[in-house]
């Protein structure tokens, strides 16, 4: 209750006013800063508004400049709240199921129930720990939302959803000692979260993108998200029609922006085969998905190694789910030809890559010391089980 005080400080109007005169302070500048408004603000006041500039900067990157400089935070909330391209495209498609109302259980600061109001939804937001639930109500508040949004301090598990279209559940999947991933351990547990959307006509449940497959319920439709290449998440949705689990699977990969989305067609494994001249890298999403298989089809290509996700094809062929390469050497692995062959190539600009191997990309490049002006990629893997070099560069 004590961080609530300092909090509802900062929704005043002295401090609003210091928190506009202290937006953009680099750290370097904070103690003189502190120092100088100290003489005529509370200490209090001065800590906590410089503490919400430096959440307001690093939430920039998830929620973008205009909003997050409008925006409250904690540190918590920064670190596992959702980034606007991902909450926006869940929104979008709960709009597209007809979904009206939502409550969204677990709200954190809000960063889903901003861009559920956005989309015109009507959102009732809860969350039991009484900053993170003050936050969310301030963020409503800040950026013209509060008609939209409810915020409810309150047990999740105790909440009547009756009244609501879809329920969605971001449950904590951080415990004292870091990531949980236990889907049970969750909080709550992902078996709660699954009832609830029982109660639903549609339901959005996140979820580590590291879920066992298996731990997926059958009648859910699982779907794996990137953004800019970066898997963020992973959302189980039931009532979407397409639900089925892994043995019937409704399973998809999204990639962002876009959005573009490859469903499963229940594919088996690729076959292996030689290495081609062109090695495609799947988006991490379309890997947590297991769907490389309906990638490799796409490219008329196999796997280099039956447990390696990397794909082999003898010709060019355009594909937003995986990043393409034109393969000119391949090597077993030994850093003092690859250092040889860098020399003689003037590489000294080098992207390391790994899958299946052991040495990491930056003790690779201070053994091999690029010079020069040219570049070159090096994929460190392994070519049908045995330890291989594979260089080349970007296509496009």
């Amino acid at each position: 209750m004590n961080d609530l005080l300092p909090f509802h400080s900062l929704l005043t109007p002295e401090g609003r006013a210091l928190l506009d005169e202290v937006r953009g302070t680099a750290p370097a500048e904070e103690l003189a800063v502190a120092t100088r408004l100290r003489r005529d603000h509370p200490a209090d006041l001065v800590s906590a508004a410089l503490g919400q500039a430096r959440l307001r900067q690093r939430a920039a990157a998830k929620f973008g400049a205009e909003d997050a400089e409008r925006m409250y935070f904690t540190p918590n909330g920064v670190e596992q709240s959702t980034r606007t391209s991902v909450a926006d495209y869940r929104a979008g498609r709960l709009t597209e199921l007809g979904v009206t109302s939502v409550a969204d259980l677990c709200c954190g600061i809000g960063g889903d129930a901003i861009a559920l109001a956005r989309a015109g939804i009507r959102v009732l937001a809860v969350d039991r720990d009484p900053l993170t639930a003050a936050v969310a109500r301030a963020n409503a508040q800040a950026l013209g939302l509060a008609d939209l949004i409810e915020v409810r301090e309150a047990d999740v598990t105790e909440v009547d959803t009756a009244g609501y279209d879809a329920v969605f559940v971001d449950p904590a999947r951080r415990g004292g000692r870091g990531r949980i991933f236990d889907p049970e351990a969750y909080s709550p547990p992902l078996s709660w979260a699954v009832g609830a959307a029982s109660a639903a006509r549609v339901a959005a449940l996140k979820i580590a993108p590291g879920i066992p497959h298996e731990a997926v319920p059958e009648r859910a439709e699982a779907e794996w998200i990137s953004d800019g290449g970066d898997v963020k998440e992973a959302v189980l949705w039931f009532g979407t029609g397409a639900g089925g689990g892994f043995g019937g699977a409704a399973v998809r990969a999204t990639l962002l922006p876009g959005p573009r989305s490859l469903l499963s067609r229940g594919l088996p494994d690729p076959e292996v085969r030689p290495v081609g001249r062109y090695l495609y890298e799947p988006d991490g999403a379309v890997i947590r998905a297991h769907l490389v298989a309906e990638v490799a089809e796409e490219l008329d290509g196999g796997l280099i190694d039956p447990t390696i996700a990397y794909i082999t094809a003898d010709t060019p062929r355009p594909t937003v789910y995986a990043s393409a390469y034109e393969i000119t050497d391949r090597l077993p692995f030994n850093l003092k030809k690859l250092k040889a062959l860098l020399r003689e190539r003037e590489v000294g600009v080098l992207t390391v890559k790994k899958r299946g191997s052991a040495v990491e990309p930056e003790e690779l490049r201070r053994k091999v010391k690029p010079q020069g002006p040219n570049s070159a990629t090096v994929f460190l893997t392994r070519v049908a089980g045995a330890p291989t070099m594979l260089i080349g560069h970007p296509l496009g």
